[in-house]
């Protein structure tokens, strides 16, 4: 599929897109608007995700700390620990995994919390990763409305993502480990939406008010990145692109 058809099809979207793709077996990248900075709704569960990796493969964070649920932890929306009593005992990997996994905003907020936001800024910029940004907890509506927003781009999730692959982030056993949380997502209706026959897709999806997100790994002969990011528009719309470019490009590859 070339970069011409892709832009086509997007350009009769309405809104803010930004588009990366690439076979990690030829090599063939398309991206569009891959360093335009997005509004990250839930994709920027990917970077906490890797800094609380990071933090315990330095021995400052144990995966077995527990902590206690209050009652003032609770957010809404995705997950279940907002449907879980208060003095719940929980680890750090029971959290990332619920973040990941049900996209779980109240384990996302203690992780932030736990991690240190400045402390998870200061990493991706380390890591070369300039558009990255966690600047409020989620669902802080106060903070949204002053126009206080975390930050992602196609360009770099798709990077994280390939090291990932590669097994070069933070180190191959972490590597290993986020990528098989990826793999466990259950918030399946974008960029798996078509695979009805088993084939491994490590991803995260994200979705607000106008934002629709799906960024991942397809696993098929010839495994490929994909990252599909929307703000400012019609989600369904863009959302039935994302379902579709992803099961051509994969047809594409087994052929």
């Amino acid at each position: 599929m070339t970069e011409a058809k892709i832009l086509s099809r997007l350009e009769q979207i309405a809104g803010k897109k930004s588009f990366f793709y690439k076979n990690l077996v030829t090599g063939q990248t398309i991206s569009i608007n891959e360093d335009m900075p997005m509004m990250a709704a839930s994709v920027i569960k990917i970077p906490i995700m890797i800094e609380a990796f990071r933090q315990i493969e330095a021995g400052l964070l144990s995966k077995d700390r527990e902590y206690i649920l209050k009652e003032t932890d609770k957010r809404p929306s995705c997950g279940c620990l907002n449907r879980m009593h208060a003095g719940l005992a929980v680890t750090v990997a029971d959290l990332y995994n619920l973040m990941i996994i049900l996209s779980d905003n109240s384990a996302t907020n203690i992780l932030i919390d736990l991690l240190g936001r400045e402390q998870i800024n200061a990493s991706m910029k380390e890591m070369g990763y300039q558009h990255t940004s966690v600047n409020r907890l989620l669902f802080d509506r106060e903070a949204s409305e002053r126009g206080i927003q975390n930050y992602v781009c196609a360009g770099e999730i798709a990077d994280m993502l390939e090291k990932m692959y590669q097994g070069k982030l933070i180190s191959p056993e972490a590597s290993a480990e986020m990528l098989e949380v990826l793999k466990e997502q259950r918030l399946n209706g974008k960029i798996p939406f078509h695979f009805v026959e088993k084939v491994p897709i490590a991803h995260k999806t994200g979705e607000d008010d106008g934002i629709t997100h799906d960024v991942g790994i397809v696993y098929g002969k010839q495994p490929f990145i994909l990252c599909c990011m929307g703000n400012e528009m019609n989600p369904p719309e863009y959302e039935r692109f994302m379902q579709d470019i992803a099961w051509e490009l994969y047809l594409e590859g087994e052929a």
